[in-house]
This record gives structure tokens, C-alpha cells and sequence, in this order.
């Protein structure tokens, strides 16, 4: 049973780390389900775009006839968080794009996929997050994209040696690293009184 003001956030569950962001968005006091379908979108106050292969999950929003909903749901308002692959997926623009690669929209960026590295170059580090307090959070990052440029209305919240990793428009948030992956909740707390606040 949910209690007043504890809002009901969606993890996108066509491909990715969904688990984990289900434990960290509990932890973070929001209720947490698992969203495949359309009638499922409909239900929740906001949405997490996890990580795992923008390629793949791009072709299974199509599939599975989630890309149109996603795409109206966020351009109306709803609150979005997009970890690595979900950076890439609230991309206005790719600069390399697969072959048929589509993204929802929503942050005015154009991010390079795998720019850190391949799967063996996987890495953390420290980074400071606006709007997070109490020190850095740990990033891990994993074949992580990084930012390569933004327009004037989205607010860069983190860098990484020299490159962009973390941004925020509007009712969207996105980071380059895998907060789910630590144990340490404050950007999803970030996200859930991000959506607290939409609400």
C-alpha cells in the first residue's frame, strides 16, 4: 500500500540492469515496479531508462510498442531518469548511431555512445553531482557514454575528466555512470523528489 506523496516510479523493463534500479528506487522511498507495456506506462508517476544496450533496447520499444507511448509520455511532462544506456535513449541526437538506432528524446544532447571505452575499460570514480549533497557519489562506469555537447536549456550536473556525465532538462535527468550498481541511493533520491516535485 502506498502512502501519500510516496510515488509510483516505473523501471523500463525491456533490457538492462532493471533489478537494481527496482532496490535503489525502494530505497530511495518510491514504489518500484517493472514497466513492459503501454497500459503499465500509464500507471506511474515516473520512469528510470536503465542501463544495457541502446541499440537492442531501441529495437524492442519498437517491438514491444512502447517507443510512440514513451515518447508522449515525456514530451507531456512525465519525470524521466536515463542511466548509460538510458542517457543515450533521452539523446536528441547520436553523433554514431547503429543501423535503424532510435532514441525517445528529450534532453537537447548529442552523445557519443561508448566513448570511455569498450567492456574491459570499465572503470569508477568519484564525481560531484549538483544537487547531491554530502560529497561525491561513486560512478561506475561501463561502456559509459559521455555528453559531447548541450543546448541552452539543459543544466550540466556533473563532469568527468573534461567531459560531460551528468545533465538535467526539465522533467528529464540522465547520467553517463550506473548509480544503482553502489549501494548508495542519492541520485535516485534526487530523481524521486524530482518526481515529488512534478507531482
Amino acid at each position: 500500500m502506498t502512502t501519500p506523496g510516496t510515488p509510483v516510479i516505473g523501471v523500463l523493463a525491456l533490457q538492462g540492469d532493471v533489478r537494481e534500479h527496482l532496490i535503489a528506487l525502494a530505497a530511495a522511498d518510491a514504489v518500484a515496479r517493472p514497466v513492459r507495456r503501454p497500459e503499465e506506462l500509464a500507471e506511474v508517476d515516473g520512469l528510470v531508462i536503465p542501463g544495457g544496450e541502446s541499440t537492442t533496447m531501441s529495437k524492442l520499444a519498437v517491438l514491444f510498442g512502447m517507443m510512440e507511448p514513451l515518447r508522449e509520455r515525456i514530451a507531456a511532462g512525465l519525470p524521466v531518469y536515463g542511466t548509460c544506456a538510458g542517457l543515450i535513449m533521452l539523446a536528441d541526437k547520436i553523433l554514431d548511431p547503429r543501423s535503424g538506432q532510435e532514441t525517445l528524446g528529450g534532453i537537447d544532447m548529442i552523445v557519443r555512445r561508448n566513448a570511455f571505452g569498450r567492456q574491459n575499460e570499465s572503470f569508477e570514480a568519484a564525481v560531484e553531482v549538483a544537487g547531491v549533497t554530502d560529497g561525491p557519489v561513486d560512478g561506475v562506469f561501463i561502456r559509459a557514454p559521455w555528453v559531447e555537447s548541450v543546448g541552452a536549456e539543459v543544466e550540466v550536473l556533473a563532469e568527468h575528466d573534461g567531459h560531460i556525465v551528468a545533465v538535467g532538462q526539465g522533467n528529464a535527468l540522465a547520467t553517463s555512470f550506473h548509480p544503482e550498481l553502489t549501494g548508495d541511493h542519492r541520485v535516485h533520491g534526487l530523481f524521486v523528489d524530482m518526481v515529488r516535485a512534478a507531482g
